[in-house]
């Protein structure tokens, strides 16, 4: 079950809320954990098992770390715990990769076992692995109570797309929360705006890298177009269900870490990964960089440890090649960056900027393509070493059909309106007409999103794979 879907919208969300809201406080927890199950269960049902018993696992795991008397006691079982989470996420993800792999090394013909891979457990073994960490390094207690670990582990708003939850961050969260009338308001307000970026933008982009794909005319703008159009489809899909979750969990009384801080304004390699996917850059950093040594050893071990990091951070987003050049490709960036790099991009701001989207775009050409093989070529098209020509009345066609939504995503990848909005706020002048003018934008957003949703049949999700 799709965020952007009419059976989301019209029928689950409001039964789940409806229902929170009338049960006493002591049940609410419980309405979540049943809800998120049948969320689940509802595209998943023979995968819920999985879920479930990796919850038991991880509550059994509590215990017994909190039980160890000794560090390396405590020590052995965490690696065993962890390596139990991890094995059920490298078989469930990786376990044809190897074997695809194996046999083109090989020349063998070992079977793929063609594994589906179960929708949200790459987020869910994160949280679940948070989990254990924690309790291990006393940042949180063991969690006694069963249904508030399922709860965190299974939370249907974030359980599919993330933000990746640490759970020393939502520990007193489970156990004590409230939500009153502007929480309710500040959460539908983030809803909205995540349904429009899902809906009107993300899936309008995604149609015209569609029509790119299946064009036989491709030129090298249409190239460019298709790269800008991809980048800014995989921010607006995947920042849209994040302000989706962190919405839906604030109207519930959670308060769940930003995921996106406007990327696409950053001036280095370095900034954009402090602005994109934050809960996954900041796991990385807390459970395998600092844990590896950080910056405080030797600069080649200081190289290995972001090379490592880089390269596990794309391969946690698919089994493919191409998710690990895709990380590796801003691990040596940021190497880089950090070694010569940055001082002189912080000595121009315009040639800094044009620097950042270059790379992402092309990142992200990687990050989208089948393979390496295709992923070279598009890249060799877009500097004009493809054998194609500058441009074409096709790709014309598309640049006017297609340049307003362009010219609306780029604009809404900034804080411009934002920063607008916040202004005429904080005037007394036009307070009111501020606040009006917001409930006219939400209501129209969600009737645009509606008639997009029923009129539609393109509403691809991009994080299925994760």
């Amino acid at each position: 079950m799709l965020f952007s879907s009419i059976s989301f919208l019209y029928y689950f969300l409001p039964c789940v809320l409806a229902l929170y809201f009338i049960v006493p406080k002591c049940g609410k927890n419980v309405v979540i954990l049943v809800s998120s199950i049948f969320f689940y269960a509802w595209g998943e049902p023979k995968y819920v098992i999985i879920m479930i018993a990796m919850i038991f696992w991880a509550y059994i795991s509590g215990y017994i770390l909190d039980m160890c008397k000794s560090d390396k006691q405590r020590k052995i079982y965490l690696i065993l715990a962890v390596g139990v989470c991890l094995g059920f996420l490298g078989y469930f993800k990786y376990i044809d990769f190897f074997i695809d792999n194996f046999n083109k090394v090989t020349g063998l013909s070992v079977s793929l076992l063609n594994v589906a891979l179960p929708i949200g457990i790459s987020f869910y073994t994160f949280q679940i692995i948070s989990y254990m960490v924690d309790v291990y390094r006393g940042s949180a207690n063991k969690q006694k109570n069963i249904i508030k670990l399922a709860t965190y582990v299974s939370m249907f708003p974030q359980l599919i797309a993330g933000p990746i939850l640490r759970y020393s961050d939502m520990e007193k969260q489970l156990d004590d929360r409230r939500s009153d009338i502007d929480d309710i308001a500040l959460g539908i307000r983030r809803f909205m705006v995540g349904l429009g970026k899902k809906v009107i933008i993300a899936n309008s982009l995604g149609e015209l890298c569609e029509m790119f794909k299946s064009s036989d005319e491709k030129t090298v703008v249409f190239f460019w177009i298709y790269a800008i159009a991809n980048g800014l489809q995989i921010y607006f899909d995947f920042s849209g269900y994040s302000d989706m979750a962190i919405g839906i969990g604030r109207i519930l009384g959670f308060k769940f870490v930003e995921n996106f801080n406007y990327p696409y304004i950053s001036k280095s390699i370095t900034e954009f990964w402090r602005r994109w996917h934050i809960s996954l850059g900041t796991w990385f950093r807390d459970y395998v960089y600092i844990p590896l040594g950080g910056n405080q050893v030797s600069q080649i071990k200081w190289f290995r440890n972001i090379v490592i990091v880089w390269v596990l951070t794309g391969f946690w987003h698919g089994a493919s090649w191409n998710f690990m050049v895709w990380g590796l490709f801003f691990g040596l960036l940021l190497i880089i960056e950090k070694k010569w790099l940055l001082r002189h991009l912080e000595s121009s701001k315009v040639f800094s900027h044009i620097y950042l989207i270059i790379l992402t775009v092309i990142s992200f050409v990687i990050f989208q393509a089948v393979d390496m093989t295709e992923a070279l070529e598009y890249i060799k098209s877009m500097f004009g070493m493809g054998g194609v020509s500058l441009i074409s009345a096709e790709t014309l066609y598309y640049l006017r059909s297609y340049g307003m939504i362009l010219l609306i995503s780029i604009i809404a990848a900034t804080p411009l309106a934002k920063n607008v909005v916040g202004k005429l706020e904080n005037s007394s002048k036009y307070r009111k007409i501020v606040g009006v003018g917001e409930v006219v934008y939400l209501f129209m957003l969600l009737l645009v999103a509606t008639a997009y949703l029923i009129d539609g049949s393109f509403n691809p999700f991009l994080y299925f794979r994760f």
